[in-house]
């Protein structure tokens, strides 16, 4: 694990070095916005069809899609029981709901648990990811952030879904795998080609989004239940259900180490489009990310030995 972490680190360090040093004919944010762009409506589907289209579909991946969605409701409850006692304003709640239930599972999971875990396990972070956690952020998520938001946009939870590209391969990956259709030998290589650059990207696209600047003093009472709640009691309570509801041991590592990933990079989108504190949020990423490559070894250790 910790191998694989320092790997990772690498190409999240290039990330950060090319935002700062990116060739002054382009922003570093239009080069962000393009690697972001790239992978999201190509590479990232053309991954995601070829995963879930050769992958069984069976009741696994109905629990897979419970154990998510129970860290997730586990995250939004615990810290909004925080925020009942903590000094916050309503753009603050909102973003600290955000980011402590939401984890980084496929711009950092899918690479660390491909070298930690191997390729197989790329199904069931898909799964995790974009079965429960991308619809709930999606919906439930962005009327989250509507509650709380003094802005007046008013978005349709379900037309963002629509909006989203893996969650259309995801559509026609479980179309074609449900109807028996078996995935044609030249599609397989071009679909394989395609999805060799999401890992490498989606690093360097992590290592462009993290904002060091934001982590400031004046934010650490408030980013420090996120941190415990996002890498210790999420995956805590994820794999707890996992033995309950008895699934393997392989998949109840794999989605453990999922629960317990960082914060998500995505959501500062959301808090910006819904004026929210991004700052906080930007700052919750960087400080989880960074909490990370201790906790995720621990986590990883104990999983080992349990």
């Amino acid at each position: 694990m910790i191998t694989a972490l320092i790997q990772m680190s690498l190409l999240i360090a290039c990330g950060t070095f090319w935002k700062a040093h990116a060739p002054d004919h382009i922003s570093a944010l239009a080069h962000r916005r393009a690697l972001t762009d790239l992978v999201f409506y190509i590479l990232l589907p053309a991954l995601v069809l070829d995963i879930i289209w050769r992958t069984p579909l069976d009741s696994t991946s109905l629990d897979i899609s419970f154990l998510a969605a129970t860290g997730v409701v586990t995250g939004l409850i615990v810290m909004w029981l925080i925020t009942r006692v903590m000094k916050t304003n309503n753009q603050q709640v909102g973003a600290l709901l955000l980011a402590a239930s939401f984890p980084n599972a496929t711009y950092l999971g899918l690479p660390v648990l491909d070298q930690v875990i191997g390729s197989h396990s790329r199904a069931t972070v898909l799964q995790y990811d974009l079965f429960a956690c991308t619809p709930i952020l999606l919906s439930v998520g962005i009327l989250i952030a509507q509650y709380y938001s003094d802005a007046n946009t008013k978005v349709n939870p379900l037309r963002e879904l629509i909006k989203i590209p893996p969650l259309w391969a995801v559509t026609l990956g479980i179309a074609l795998n449900l109807s028996g259709i078996e995935q044609p030998q030249f599609l397989n290589s071009s679909l394989s080609l395609l999805a060799g650059g999401v890992v490498p990207l989606m690093l360097v696209v992590l290592g462009m989004s993290i904002r060091w600047h934001s982590l400031r003093l004046k934010f650490m009472t408030l980013l420090l239940p996120v941190a415990l709640i996002s890498l210790v009691v999420i995956p805590g309570v994820v794999f707890t259900m996992s033995h309950f509801i008895g699934v393997t041991t392989e998949t109840s590592i794999i989605v453990t180490l999922v629960a317990g990933m960082p914060t998500m990079v995505f959501g500062i989108v959301i808090c910006e489009r819904y004026q929210l504190d991004s700052e906080l949020y930007a700052a919750a990423v960087t400080l989880t990310t960074i909490c990370g490559l201790i906790s995720l070894p621990l986590w990883f250790q104990f999983l080992s030995g349990a």
